[in-house]
């Protein structure tokens, strides 16, 4: 009797720890954003800068390095920020049509004043990947979502 009380404690520990990781780690996964602001879709990453306005009237300047977007090999990815000191930013690359796992680094102040990482792209075996591009922007207690379209191809 006492062994099967004592297994049903350790069950319910076990479980316990089990839901307490999956609270921590769930954000990583699936992060929670106040709101959503949708960027120009006119305006290309693979050629360009996109400037976004967010719903405070402060600006982001999102930039990829490398025009085109490289598969496979790093580049760099670069936001301005006008108007406020980002608590956080974060940008995440989620393949559309084909999950490549998760690839969403921190973007990191730089001495001029820009915000930047490395990141890289996974090969897609059929030269081409579509790719939503999501900048993740903490200011205050605020989290913006911005999401990009960025089609790759391969070399």
């Amino acid at each position: 009797m006492i062994k099967k009380i004592n297994l049903n404690i350790v069950g319910l520990v076990f479980f316990a720890l089990i839901l307490i990781g999956a609270y921590q780690f769930l954000p990583l996964l699936l992060p929670q954003t106040d709101e959503t602001v949708l960027p120009d879709p006119g305006c290309n990453l693979q050629q360009q800068t996109c400037t976004v306005t967010l719903s405070d009237g402060t600006k982001v300047a999102l930039t990829m390095g490398t025009q085109p977007v490289p598969m496979i090999t790093p580049f760099i990815v670069s936001v301005k920020a006008d108007g406020f000191v980002p608590k956080r930013l974060e940008v995440d690359f989620t393949g559309v049509d084909m999950n490549m796992g998760l690839n969403r680094p921190t973007l990191v102040l730089q001495t001029d004043g820009a915000y930047s990482t490395e990141a890289s792209l996974p090969v897609c075996i059929s030269g081409q990947m579509d790719w939503l591009v999501t900048l993740f922007v903490e200011r205050g207690r605020l989290r913006t979502a911005i999401p990009f379209r960025l089609t790759s191809v391969g070399h």
